[in-house]
């Protein structure tokens, strides 16, 4: 539908440039051409970061996390997924994220960002922190300054005086990263242009992150992947307590920016509850949230890329923090995904049995639909005791495998099923679940954790408020994010 839009990047020495290689290459008489990359400078960038130590973006678990992803039926998976410990090199600190890729080279745009991004936000975090001088001013950070070409509709809203006013009140470390954030958001949609090998004109991805630095919390946010925190309420009951919010048309502010900016809002009639963001005069590309990286073709009309940056001071009540995109939350509430997690036989399989929850909710929901990719990270804030590990491993579970002929139902799955076809009727779910036996007693979730670095994993992935709970869909059949549609030409029947 159109190619990659170009943007000057500013000097290499500074935390703001989108690649330090440029200069070096031109030093070099390294001449590139349009529309190529340069595979062996990527090849170089990726054997390096998989060889940091504490970064892991593979299915596997540490001791304080547990990554897992899986490929839906609508072709290669476009989720990413990353846990990065001592973060820029810091004691007590780790960067966590998930990514959903969409469009055609939603794949590659998921991956170049769960690369690139956490490299950008330690540049801009050391930056600031060397620099700091006072309280930065995180109302000039937040807005983004117009580019060539661009529109001054894709900048943030403007800080209302009550968040000014408030800011002496927040944590010095939540003001840098808060600022780092926003900088290192804005430079990596900046850097997509340059990447020709990338046509992001109708590619892009959400990305909902979060560093956690002893007891503080710092969350960026958009697009509609989610975060959740498990914690304990004054009862000791576990409840699930939303995080994020997902950053969707249908959200009244989001929705009069994008109009503001001549965009258009509204859903097809077949899904009625999915609002879309629309071109002025055309009937593409349809897309289901209101931020993301990437999708240059909506940048000019209302679709930005600031995130949405909160904090959280944790508590000893406070167990562990799910990230995932929207493949979990589409079919699960947050408080199944809680209870999920919370049963698992172990920390290390916690993020695998909520993916397969959630694929299982697929298809008992939603049967007639292909089943969306989920990428889910666990990151669980307290220590366990060995005793309370070792009871939880001899507890017996039942997970079904990701085999399209099993509905077997665990007990972690729980009241979460939802039939949508009547319980008697031939070929419906629930006579198919009646039809078959309990099986797959499954053994294997208890393994060693495995990370980048152990062998024979030299591939990528193998296949907003505490009671606000904002559903991608309710009642309704899954559709893609992204939907292109024939162009509307004046004129013609």
């Amino acid at each position: 539908m159109g190619s990659c839009l170009s943007a000057e990047g500013s000097s290499p020495r500074s935390p703001y440039s989108p690649t330090a290689s440029s200069s070096k290459s031109r030093k070099r008489g390294v001449k590139k051409k349009n529309g190529t990359k340069n595979p062996a400078f990527d090849s170089k960038r990726e054997d390096q970061l998989r060889k940091i130590p504490g970064r892991m973006f593979l299915n596997g678990a540490s001791k304080v996390a547990s990554l897992f992803t899986q490929q839906g039926k609508k072709g290669i998976n476009q989720d990413a997924m990353i846990v990065w410990e001592n973060f820029g090199s810091r004691t007590d600190t780790i960067f966590c994220g998930v990514f959903d890729g969409h469009g055609p080279f939603g794949d590659l745009v998921a991956r170049r960002v769960r690369d690139v991004l956490p490299l950008k936000l330690s540049a801009h975090w050391d930056f600031n922190s060397d620099n700091y001088d006072g309280l930065p001013d995180i109302s000039a950070a937040g807005s983004i300054t117009p580019e060539e070409g661009s529109s001054t509709c894709t900048d943030e809203e403007p800080r209302s005086s009550m968040e000014l006013d408030e800011k002496e009140k927040q944590p010095e470390n939540f003001l840098l990263l808060k600022d780092s954030f926003l900088k290192a958001f804005k430079v990596m949609d900046k850097e997509l242009k340059l990447h020709h090998h990338m046509d992001c004109f109708c590619s892009g991805t959400t990305a909902v992150t979060l560093v956690k630095q002893g007891q503080d919390l710092v969350i960026a946010n958009i697009g509609d992947s989610r975060a959740i925190l498990g914690t304990r309420d004054q009862h000791n009951n576990l409840i699930a307590v939303q995080l994020t919010v997902d950053l969707k048309p249908n959200l009244p502010k989001e929705a009069e920016r994008i109009r503001r900016c001549k965009g258009r809002v509204f859903a097809l009639r077949d899904e009625p509850e999915v609002a879309r963001v629309w071109l002025p005069h055309n009937d593409s590309p349809g897309l289901a949230m209101a931020r993301a990286f990437g999708d240059f073709c909506l940048k000019e009309f209302g679709l930005i890329s600031v995130p949405e940056v909160s904090y959280r001071l944790l508590s000893q009540r406070d167990e562990f923090v799910v990230l995932a995109t929207d493949g979990v939350w589409d079919v699960l509430s947050n408080k199944e995904v809680v209870d999920i997690v919370a049963s698992a036989p172990s920390r290390s399989s916690a993020a695998r049995s909520l993916v397969e929850s959630a694929v299982r909710a697929w298809r008992l929901k939603y049967p007639t639909s292909k089943v969306d990719d989920c990428a889910v990270v666990c990151l669980f804030l307290n220590p366990i005791s060995k005793g309370e590990d070792d009871r939880k491993r001899k507890q017996p579970a039942v997970v079904s495998s990701a085999d399209d002929n099993d509905l077997t139902l665990s007990p972690t799955f729980g009241r979460s099923v939802t039939v949508c076809a009547e319980s008697g009727k031939p070929g419906s779910p629930a006579h198919i679940v009646k039809g078959r036996k309990a099986s797959l007693a499954r053994q294997d979730l208890d393994n060693p954790a495995t990370t980048p670095s152990q062998k024979g994993q030299n591939h990528e992935e193998d296949l907003s408020q505490e009671t606000d709970e904002w559903s991608a869909l309710e009642g309704v059949t899954r559709v893609n994010t992204l939907l292109t549609l024939p162009r509307f030409v004046p004129g013609e029947k």
